[in-house]
């Protein structure tokens, strides 16, 4: 495939049905989307599951893609909820878990959690959620989209630098700010 087809191009000609152009975006796009899948659903088979669902969903809806962001920044929201989705739905089926300790005997899973219950604990886990969250909020736009691709969504320097189209260096800049922001915060608690 040529790099002289633009993805606009691609779309523009799968929005007037012609198949194969979508199966070029496909090509063009599959490895990051299955990398990007793969943060979030860490069965190799249920990433590629995930994936072929994100093209899907994303084929459905291309008719109604306006092309307000880049192609790669729409498809990549998309595999991000289907991921999201899949993880909730995985979340509700019922688990069977048989633990066992190095002696055979059943391990203490009930005393653990309770010693990670205690009030002291649970509040110093909610004050520190609450800091990183109202920290958060607090920063600049720019700042705030570039953390959140960094620590939430698990996106490479390089592959934030592409979704927020800046230069690599301007990403690491803004990573760097938004974590000191956030630490200004957080150490006056966690210093007590």
């Amino acid at each position: 495939m040529g790099d002289s087809i633009t993805d606009n191009e691609l779309v523009t000609r799968v929005q007037q049905g012609d198949k194969n152009a979508f199966d070029l975006l496909v090509l063009k796009y599959q490895h990051r989307i299955v990398k990007l899948v793969s943060r979030y659903v860490r069965e190799p088979s249920d990433a590629l599951d995930v994936t072929q669902e994100t093209f899907l969903k994303a084929y459905r809806a291309l008719p109604n893609f306006r092309g307000d962001s880049a192609f790669y920044t729409w498809i990549y929201r998309i595999a991000i909820n289907t991921a999201k989705n899949y993880l909730v739905a995985l979340s509700r089926r019922p688990t069977e878990v048989d633990l066992e300790n190095d002696d055979g005997e059943p391990l203490d899973l009930e005393g653990l959690q309770k010693s990670l219950d205690t009030p002291e604990h649970l509040l110093l886990t909610e004050e520190i959620r609450e800091t990183i969250l109202d920290a958060m909020r607090k920063l600049p736009d720019d700042l705030r989209e570039a953390i959140m691709l960094r620590e939430v969504d698990g996106l490479s320097y390089e592959e934030i630098a592409t979704v927020m189209d800046c230069p690599i260096g301007t990403v690491r800049s803004r990573i760097f700010r938004a974590r000191e922001a956030i630490d200004t915060r957080l150490k006056p608690l966690l210093e007590n």
